[in-house]
């Protein structure tokens, strides 16, 4: 019988981000990809939001955004989540930097310039040899378009209220899947090995090749991974 996976998309991603995975995976897992969080200004909401659309027992894979819902859920509902994986993501809370950084994004936002927040960010989004994959900036500025202006203000809002994570790290007490690209450059290696450390028996894997998206990025060499963690 198929496990349950619960795969939380990030910031300014729509369930095809998730597309190729749920392609690879269908066999082993019944892929849900929740969308009640879009449109919520807190991570604890987005955590109701996406158990609300979650079966009763589930697999929890999140992504950066997605990543700090995971948190969140673990805090709410520790008992239903069977296992969990953190990709591209962090438990610490926003620095001053980063919230400054994610108040001038806002700022341009609200100004009428939300259509080129996506082309700021791929440096920092993809692997340098794929920000020139028409395929793949394609699609994530057709997910941005798709969440909207209005979508984006909640998520960033969102994103710097969240919580530290780091104080309940040490009791996740279920397989825990800890990976990220090589060459992140929004949540870099050390933060996922600083998380892997707190967590009692997590496996860390580092996927080279990939910047924060390696879902998109490494489909197979992700998938690989996620496969070993669900049969874990």
């Amino acid at each position: 019988m198929r496990q349950p996976l619960v795969l939380v998309p990030g910031l300014l991603l729509t369930d095809d981000f998730w597309r190729e995975q749920v392609a690879r995976l269908s066999g082993e897992a019944q892929c849900i990809v929740p969308s009640g969080q879009y449109n919520q200004d807190s991570i604890a909401d987005m955590a109701r939001a996406v158990l609300a659309e979650a079966p009763e027992q589930f697999a929890l894979c999140g992504l950066s955004m997605g990543g700090y819902i995971c948190h969140e859920i673990m805090r709410q509902a520790p008992e239903r989540v069977t296992r969990l994986a953190l990709l591209d993501t962090s438990a610490r809370p926003d620095t001053p930097e980063q919230t400054k950084t994610r108040r001038s994004f806002l700022q341009l936002a609200q100004t009428g310039r939300f259509k080129g927040i996506t082309p700021q960010l791929l440096p920092f989004l993809l692997h340098p040899q794929n920000q020139q994959n028409r395929a793949l900036v394609d699609r994530l500025m057709a997910m941005a378009e798709e969440i909207g202006r209005d979508g984006y203000l909640k998520q960033q809002t969102a994103i710097m209220g969240r919580p530290d994570s780091r104080p309940f790290l040490p009791g996740y007490r279920l397989p825990v899947l800890v990976l990220c690209g090589r060459v992140d450059a929004l949540t870099p290696v050390e933060v996922h090995e600083e998380m892997a450390a707190m967590i009692p028996g997590a496996e860390l894997t580092v996927i080279e090749d990939a910047g924060h998206l390696p879902p998109m990025e490494t489909p197979d060499a992700v998938a690989a991974a996620l496969r070993r963690w669900l049969a874990r």
